[in-house]
């Protein structure tokens, strides 16, 4: 079992994630230890959506197709309504996710970020939480939706909102430092 200090973690975002659910995840996770990188679609600075109006911008350290998801042991998908949508329409970006759940890998998504769980077609039968105006389509892909704090199945994470971030984040935590989880295809 890898300790969190070991680990290696992605966030996948670009331009309209929701500020606090990249900042949060990523600041925190590197103050326990663990290497945290920012994949976007193109690379470069990503704008985020700091909840009324553009925020500031963070600088990924990698673009999405020089992603190689085997290096790394836990994917974060943060929200805000722009960038799961975005997200969603990249092939590359639902391959990702898809690589992720197929290699045991844990993912977590927060807020809208379940979007991109919903494309990748990997929530079937698995207990999900997410934002309240995405539950109808988590359910209509064949999740279970419940309405709480932290929902888990079997290493997938997910979380309502940025109010969510502090047990998300502990989450996060526990299940790389449990290991790889194997898990039957959605």
């Amino acid at each position: 079992m890898p300790k969190i200090g070991d680990s290696k973690i992605l966030i996948l975002a670009t331009d309209g994630y929701e500020r606090s659910e990249l900042r949060q995840p990523h600041e925190e996770l590197q103050k326990r230890g663990a290497t945290v990188h920012i994949a976007s679609p193109e690379g470069g600075e990503i704008k985020s959506w700091d909840e009324t109006d553009w925020g500031d911008s963070i600088a990924s350290d990698l673009k999405l197709s020089d992603v190689t998801w085997s290096d790394y042991d836990a994917l974060v998908l943060p929200g805000g309504q722009i960038n799961p949508d975005v997200l969603r329409t990249k092939p590359e970006a639902v391959q990702l996710v898809k690589d992720f759940v197929t290699g045991n890998k844990i993912v977590a998504a927060v807020c809208h970020g379940p979007w991109l769980l919903v494309e990748a077609d990997v929530v079937r039968g698995r207990e999900m939480t997410s934002y309240p105006s995405i539950r109808t389509d988590l359910k209509n892909a064949g999740a279970n939706v419940v309405d709480k704090e932290v929902a888990i199945s079997n290493g997938i994470i997910t979380s309502r909102n940025p109010n969510d971030l502090p047990a998300f984040i502990d989450k996060i935590v526990e299940e790389v430092e449990e290991g790889e989880h194997r898990r039957p295809a959605a």
